[in-house]
Order: C-alpha cells, then structure tokens, then sequence
C-alpha cells in the first residue's frame, strides 16, 4: 500500500497558489506511485536441455530441407494431394480454428483502440425540481434576483430543465504502458491462432495421408487374400478329385475347406476396414460418405527419399506447436507487465465540446457553446485483492505455457528420433519381409508338386498357403509403417503446410 498526505496550505496564498500546490501534489503523488510497481514474480524453473544433435543425425539430406518446404513436395501422389485440397477447403476442424483466429484478431482490435480516446456525440435533456432549502434552489433564486440577469438569462422554476447536445469524450493516458502492454499480449495471441492454425493443418494433411496409404494398404491386402483365395479353391477342388479317386482322406478335404474358409473370412475383414477407412477420409474431408479415387498401389506408392534433420534447435522451431507456445509465452510476459502496472495511478481526461441551456429554444445560440476538460487521477490504495490475483493468473498463465512450450519441444525430438529410426528399419524391415514372401511363393509350387508326387502331407501344403498369405499380409503392414515412418518424420519437423 503506497500513499501520501498533502502538506497544509500556507496562508496568505491566492486561488493561483492553491492549484499550483494542487498540480506539484499530483505530481508527487505519481512518482510516488512509480516506485510502488510490485516486484515481478518469479520465473519457471528451466527445463531439460534440448540436445545439440539428433540420434542418426548423418543420415543423407536431399533438397527437401528441415520442414521448411510445402506438403506438395513431399506426398506426390496426385490423388492424395487432390484429397489434401479438398480438406483443406472443407475440414470442420480447419474452419473451427480460422474462427478462433478471427476471435484473437477481434481481441487485439479492441486492445488496441483502447490507447486512443473514444468520442461520442450525442444529447441529453432532464427537469430538476430543487428544494428550497438546497444549494441548487436557493442559487437559482438569488441569481434571478440579481440586476444583472435579464430576458434569456432567467433560470426558469420551479421546474428547470437542462439540454445539452455535443461531443463527450474520454481518454486514459497510457503512462505506465498497461494498455501497450495488453496491446502486445493481444496481438502475439494472434500469432499464437495463426500457428494454432497451421498446427491443425499439419495434423490434418498428416492424418489424411496416413488414411490414404491404410486404404492402400487395405486394397493391397484384399487383392492378396483374393488371389490366395483362387489358389485354394483350386486345391480344394483338386483334393476333392483325389479323394473321390482314394488318393486323399476326408480329413485332408476338411483342413483345405476350413484353410479356405479363412481365407474368405479375410476378405471380409478388409472390405470392411475399407469402408471404415472410407469413411474417416470423407469425414476429413467435411463431407458424407462418397468413393475415394486411388492414384496408385501400395507397391507403388512413395514419398520423397529422404529428409534432413540439421540442429535440434533450428529444426524443431518449424513446428506450429513449438511456435504456437513461443507466441503465448511471449504473451503471457506482457500479461504480467500489464498485471504489474494496473496497481499504479491511471490518468483519465475527459473533455467535451457542445450546445447547453436551460430553454430548448436557446440551445443553438452561439452564447449556449460549452466546452471543457476533467482530468482524474485514480489508483488502488486499500485492498488490492482483484489486482494481486489477476497478477497471480499472470504470472501462473505464464509458467504454463512456458511448460507447455518444454512439452512441445520434447514431443518434437521424440518423434524426429522415432521417425529417424522408424525409416531406417523399416525399410530393412520391407525388404527382408518381401524376401519372405516370395521364398514362401515358391515354396506353394514346391509343395503342391511334392504331395502330387507323394513326398509331402496335405499338412505341409496347407502350411504352405498360410505361411505365404501371413507373409504377403506382413508385407503390406511393413509397406505401410514405413510410409506412416516418413509422414511422423515430415510432421515432427513442421511440415505439412504453406506459408500463405
């Protein structure tokens, strides 16, 4: 609590010297206030350093660059880049965060105009009666006694009325730079929306891809388990000719049917992660279920070769959310600032220029121009409460999105790490994978010629139709994390959208 006592007016002094002594003890009162801006409050403690250099950080780098570059660049599947297009133009979620984006923008407009004066214009009329024994009444009446009143100058009574139409205005003087401190805070939320933005973005195209390459992998999977499903209808059908020829036993007819079965049921299984798969896409799309065009096949597809990593520092600061939490730590700063100096005096003029009188026919008249100004100079003294929490939610705004900042910058190294990894063993991972498939391929042929030639059991034929569609189905999933390894690796290092 800061506060000061004016020192007793000497004697002897004119009305002059009263206003002079008036304007030094306003004066003293407000450097007095300066010194009363409360200490500010402490910083979050520091976290974890961030590395100086990524695991696997000489892997090659190609023209694409640390996150930098458009998604066009890097998913060049044509009917996947339409997909991305069309979401980007529909997505509910896209649309939910421009308007969140508008709502800061309308914050910092607000902010702003508050370090400017407001001016209104406007009328007022009103009819007072003032007692007799009041300092209105009695005013009113001596006045109409004096000789000096005559005609339009007589106040009228005992009901006197009152106009007034002009311009009113207000104005606080931004001394201790509370509203340029507001301003600031306002107009950094803004960024902070716009990255708020892009980080949406760079989820959905991310998300949308990650879709696009299960579908693919979906339809892969179907055309694998059709493909084996022929394969055993056609062994099925050659076990039955042998049983009815006393070649084979019912058992052996079973254990192809129920293999056949499976592989059916499979089917079944994909054609219904297809529609499910489908159908989120459309949703991403901001639109109802309706048929998703294939640009390519799994086996295909592709994304760009490699990307770059560089310095932990440099390359995470690509990401929206990394960005997004500097823009409010820096707001949630000027927050304090803001919170600190409402505890000093704030200095509010309100002057006014316009048309008074007591007679509605008087009230053009050029002797009715009024003018004048009024200067107020307020501050907290007595409890303080109110200021010292909104200090407080300062400064614990601040502290979180300080830690939500450390959050952002470990979730991007863990994902850069995971995706730097992720590419390198599963690519090792598709290779061996299709070696497997195409061993166990061969190793259909080689079977089915040994039963034929009765040095192998059905048994060892049916393992064989197993082995070999579990192995092309691996093949695909391994085909799919790796694409899925690429897009974690794009998104950690804040791609996934354009700088317009």
């Amino acid at each position: 609590m800061c506060a000061a006592a004016a020192p007793p007016l000497p004697k002897g002094r004119g009305p002059g010297d009263g206003v002079n002594r008036l304007a030094i003890t306003l004066s003293l009162l407000l450097l007095l206030a300066a010194g009363c801006r409360v200490a500010a409050p402490d910083a979050p403690s520091a976290g974890a350093r961030l590395p100086a250099a990524f695991p696997n950080a000489a892997a090659p780098v190609d023209s694409l660059g640390a996150g930098g570059q458009p998604w066009r660049k890097f998913y060049q599947d044509s009917a996947l880049t339409a997909l991305i297009d069309t979401a980007l133009r529909q997505n509910l979620d896209l649309r939910v965060a421009v308007q969140r984006v508008e709502l800061a923008r309308a914050d910092y407009i607000e902010r702003r105009g508050a370090l400017f004066p407001t001016v209104s214009l406007g009328g007022t009329a009103g009819l007072d009666r003032y007692g007799r024994y009041t300092l209105n009444g009695v005013g009113n009446y001596d006045t109409n006694l004096s000789q000096n009143i005559t005609g339009n100058q007589v106040i009228p009574g005992p009901i006197t009325p009152d106009f007034f139409g002009g311009f009113r205005s207000s104005w606080e003087i931004d001394i201790w730079g509370k509203l340029r401190s507001r301003r600031r805070a306002a107009y950094l939320r803004v960024l902070a929306s716009e990255e708020g933005r892009r980080l949406v973005q760079t989820n959905l195209i991310a998300e949308i891809a990650r879709n696009y390459y299960e579908l693919l992998t979906l339809d892969n999977q179907l055309a694998v388990v059709q493909r084996n499903a022929r394969l055993q209808q056609e062994a099925l059908r050659l076990i039955r000719i042998q049983k009815q020829a006393g070649r084979a036993t019912e058992l052996a007819v079973q254990q192809f049917a129920a293999q056949t079965l499976r592989t059916e049921s499979l089917a079944y299984e994909a054609r219904q992660g297809i529609v499910e798969t489908e159908t989120r896409l459309n949703q991403l799309l901001g639109r109802y279920p309706a048929p998703i065009k294939r640009g390519t096949t799994l086996p295909e597809a592709g994304l760009v070769g490699k990307l770059g990593v560089g310095i932990p520092a440099s390359a995470l600061r690509h990401r929206p959310d990394v960005r997004q939490a500097e823009a409010e730590l820096a707001a949630g700063q000027a927050d304090i600032a803001a919170a600190q100096a409402a505890f000093l005096p704030s200095l509010t003029l309100t002057p006014y220029l316009g048309l008074n009188a007591f007679r509605a026919d008087l009230l053009f008249n050029p002797n009715s121009v009024v003018f004048g100004v009024l200067g107020g100079l307020t501050g907290p003294i007595i409890n303080r409460a109110a200021f010292r929490a909104d200090l407080r939610r300062a400064a614990a705004g601040r502290n979180e999105t300080y830690y939500r900042y450390q959050q952002a910058l470990q979730s991007g190294y863990r994902d850069v790490v995971i995706g730097l990894r992720g590419l390198e063993n599963y690519r090792a991972i598709v290779d061996l994978r299709a070696r497997e498939a195409a061993q166990l391929r061969s190793a259909i042929e080689t079977s089915n010629e040994l039963y034929l030639a009765g040095y192998a059991s059905y048994l060892e034929v049916v393992t064989a139709q197993r082995s070999s569609l579990d192995a092309e189905l691996n093949l695909a999933n391994a085909r799919r994390d790796q694409l899925q390894q690429g897009i974690l690796l794009y998104q950690a290092l804040g791609g996934g959208w354009t700088a317009d």
